[in-house]
């Protein structure tokens, strides 16, 4: 066995990579002609840029460089280029959540598989958005559908971006949907309802086990806000439950995502060592400034509150009007303390109908500028993933994900709404009109 062992590590491992690297060098170069660049890292402008592609990786970024004579080239010489975009939080087997019987019909009335079968038009809309890359923070009731969508992608057999997904989720035990049922009758949670810190472990290696990337977890609920303004809430799991739920994730070398929107839901998350925080409608400025130490993210989705406010306060939960406000608080109070902050807009939570990017409009309008708010989407949130060595940014031996737009979406970062060009891996899905 030792032996064998050893043939693996020094023989055919080696082999098979530089098989793959033959296989991919035999390719013929094609090229993108790009009017301008944009760069994450610099927030600048390059002109007039050529990149060569190489089956699905990045061979080669050039400024002002003419390709050879008969190599095939794609024209965006009036267009600004960009890396695919990354969404770090999506459900792609939810359509829309907007009040409880939406989320009911889904969870009572349709099947898993076909509530499959609409995530694959999800995905299909997410990569002609420009997402190149998601990560789909659970499946709402629908089991581990997210990872044969994520294999059905990797294998050809339906069009999607990569995706990176976090399974079932945990909260405890009567505090997620589906609620407000006779206790006679057995419904279905849209969650893996984990109660104790022994529990939570167990859970957190069931998910892995059927191919988690993530762990994600429901922190806290029922919030109100406080005389001096602070979002309050009632936390969820107990710190020693989150902490062995994060502990038994970290060992396995997984990260942790949390719904927290509140003082304690966030609070106790940080204390735990979640990898990212969600939603964060409310951060303390302690809990920030050790966010900010710890590398600890922050994904604010933005939009889908702005969205769903309305309606919600019209059926009597005023508070969610409110809320609004203290997030816009809380985005200028994260952006000065320095935290990290990646793209994600919890689309799933309103239809998939909408383009997603709307979410870089309401970024800038709450105190970013283009240039970070690209930045969040597309370099910062490969950090978050993990992905940072394939995508994220443009550069030679990366995943060939550029997407295009006509215009300079540093000026006008509502542009990237408009987005006509997406090639993922080198293959193109969407080509603008001539």
């Amino acid at each position: 066995m030792k032996s064998f062992i050893l043939f693996i590590a020094t023989v055919a491992l080696p082999a098979l990579a530089a098989g793959q690297e033959q296989k991919s060098q035999g390719q013929a170069i094609q090229y993108v002609h790009c009017g301008a660049l944009v760069q994450p890292e610099t927030g600048k402008l390059q002109r007039n840029v050529l990149i060569g592609v190489q089956g699905e990786r990045i061979s080669e970024v050039k400024e002002n460089a003419t390709a050879p004579a008969g190599a095939r080239v794609i024209d965006l010489s009036d267009h600004t280029c960009l890396p695919g975009l990354i969404d770090t939080h999506t459900h792609v087997l939810l359509q829309g959540d907007i009040t409880a019987a939406d989320y009911d019909e889904q969870l009572l009335k349709q099947s898993t598989a076909y509530r499959a079968i609409l995530a694959t038009r999800s995905v299909r809309r997410a990569l002609e958005y420009g997402f190149t890359t998601i990560r789909d923070l659970e499946t709402e009731g629908a089991g581990y559908a997210d990872v044969d969508l994520k294999r059905a992608i990797n294998n050809g057999i339906i069009p999607g971006p990569r995706m990176r997904v976090a399974t079932r989720a945990m909260d405890v035990t009567g505090a997620y949907p589906l609620q407000g049922y006779s206790p006679e009758i057995s419904v279905p949670h849209g969650v893996q309802v984990v109660d104790g810190a022994e529990d939570g472990r167990k859970a957190v290696r069931e998910q892995i086990s059927f191919g988690a990337d993530w762990i994600k977890v429901y922190s806290d609920r029922s919030y109100f806000v406080r005389p001096d303004g602070v979002l309050d809430d009632i936390p969820t799991f107990t710190l020693d439950e989150l902490r062995a739920i994060v502990d038994e994730a970290h060992r396995q070398h997984h990260k942790v995502a949390s719904h927290a929107m509140a003082l304690n839901g966030v609070h106790n998350s940080v204390e735990a060592g979640v990898d990212s925080v969600e939603h964060g409608n409310y951060i303390a400025e302690a809990d920030l400034k050790t966010m900010a130490q710890k590398g600890i993210f922050y994904v604010p989705t933005i939009f889908v509150g702005e969205y769903v406010a309305p309606g919600r306060a019209a059926a009597g939960a005023k508070v969610w009007l409110d809320m609004l406000k203290i997030h816009e608080e809380t985005f200028h109070r994260a952006l000065n303390a320095g935290v990290k902050i990646a793209f994600g807009t919890d689309v799933g939570g309103f239809d998939w109908g909408i383009d997603p990017a709307r979410e870089f409009g309401y970024m800038v309008k709450y105190g970013m500028t283009p240039a970070q708010a690209i930045r969040s989407a597309t370099s910062s949130a490969a950090e978050l993933l993990g992905m940072q060595n394939e995508v994220g940014t443009i550069a030679p031996g990366k995943y060939a994900d550029v997407v295009a737009v006509q215009g300079d979406p540093l000026g006008d970062v509502t542009l990237l709404e408009k987005i006509d060009f997406v090639m993922k891996g080198g293959e193109v899905y969407k080509s603008p009109v001539r």
